[in-house]
């Protein structure tokens, strides 16, 4: 069964499609800047991705259930996103652009839940290693931050755009390169409609939404964060890569964790993770030590939490319907949770200032962790 699964195949496409987001997300405000965007602009042009995250998941996953096939829409989304993103040489003003945009991330939001999908029927019996192979995309996404980081502090801002579409076509290119998985035949037993109305389904899907929400606050003002409290760049850039580490290092031990412990008492650790760094973060930044401890907590607020959600969804929605399934968390819990905790976090850091924004986070995690105490009380 191990020599069976494409391990490597699968890992360079996790790769590629994240290190295209550790170049989007960190990268691409300043190269709009540098192109003459204003900031409400710009805030609008890095809202789309969010906002075709929520929409795109859902047609795609329904599509592949229904075909009862994955690889081939995954792609064509590839080369489509990749086609979409290159439109962007041309600077026909901003409507064009938010065009060219909400076509990419409509269909760069397709593959990353029929990948998904498509890994857990590789890995059939063996999900437990689903993080091992999935660890590969937090990676990518270091090794492109850190190094175009590094490259823009010699070259033109204009590698952002050279970079990023390498990224999507090194991402078709592995997409081609990726074995398709036989789907089991469609399933005379439970709508896909009835799975989601289960109440231990909707428990990980809100819960995982708002933990998605609390770590909007982080995800745009912790770099701003550090700076303002006297931290240099450098040392910012530091502990996201910190973060990001200890979620490589978990989801590389994460099969062992899963063995050991049941579901909720998993998310319970996570979300309690998630209460206690966000209130560290807003408080303590004038304390290294402290923050540093809070930034390995990343482990488990992200990359447990991830591993946890997409069992559990692997497990509920089963072979038929696990396209859609992976397509609506995605959705729900990814793309809902980063629109809510995004378009929040600029008016609470606004108003309240920023202990009590990331102390709004810590409320948000532990609104979603009683969510999943209550809704899980009987699913292990």
């Amino acid at each position: 069964m191990t020599q069976a699964i494409p391990f490597r195949r699968l890992a360079a496409y996790f790769f590629s499609y994240f290190a295209f987001m550790g170049i989007y997300m960190p990268f691409f405000g300043l190269y709009l800047q540098h192109k003459g965007y204003g900031s409400e602009q710009i805030g609008m042009l890095m809202a789309i991705l969010q906002v075709v995250r929520l929409l795109a998941p859902a047609p795609w996953g329904m599509l592949a259930d229904h075909l009862g096939k994955r690889t081939p829409i995954v792609r064509l989304a590839a080369v489509l996103s990749a086609s979409a993103f290159a439109t962007l040489i041309w600077d026909g003003g901003v409507w064009p652009l938010i065009a060219a945009l909400a076509c990419m991330g409509f269909f760069w939001a397709a593959q990353g839940p029929l990948t998904e999908a498509l890994l857990l029927a590789h890995l059939g019996k063996e999900s437990g290693r689903y993080g091992q192979v999935r660890l590969w995309g937090s990676v990518g996404f270091v090794v492109a931050v850190l190094l175009m980081g590094w490259w823009l502090e010699r070259a033109s801002i204009q590698w952002v755009y050279w970079g990023g579409l390498a990224m999507l076509m090194a991402t078709a290119g592995c997409a081609f390169c990726m074995p398709d998985a036989a789907m089991a035949p469609r399933s005379h037993g439970s709508s896909v409609m009835e799975i989601l109305r289960r109440r231990e389904v909707l428990a990980v899907l809100i819960g995982v939404m708002l933990m998605t929400a609390a770590h909007g606050t982080l995800y745009v003002f912790y770099t701003i964060h550090l700076v303002g409290a006297g931290y240099s760049k450098t040392v910012a850039g530091m502990m996201w890569t910190l973060g990001v580490l200890a979620e490589i290092v978990l989801m590389a031990r994460g099969h062992r964790v899963m063995k050991r412990f049941s579901l909720r008492h998993l998310f319970m650790f996570a979300f309690g993770c998630g209460v206690l760094r966000f209130a560290v973060i807003g408080w303590c930044v004038d304390y290294p030590v402290v923050m540093v401890l809070a930034q390995c907590l990343h482990g488990a607020t992200f990359g447990l939490c991830h591993l946890a959600a997409v069992s559990a969804i692997h497990r509920w929605f089963g072979d038929a319907h696990q396209a859609q399934g992976q397509a609506w968390f995605s959705s729900i819990s990814y793309g809902a949770g980063g629109i809510i905790g995004s378009f929040s976090s600029g008016w609470l850091w606004v108003s309240l200032g920023a202990g009590w924004a990331f102390t709004c986070s810590s409320v948000l995690a532990l609104a979603g962790g009683l969510v999943l105490w209550r809704g899980l009380k009987n699913a292990d």
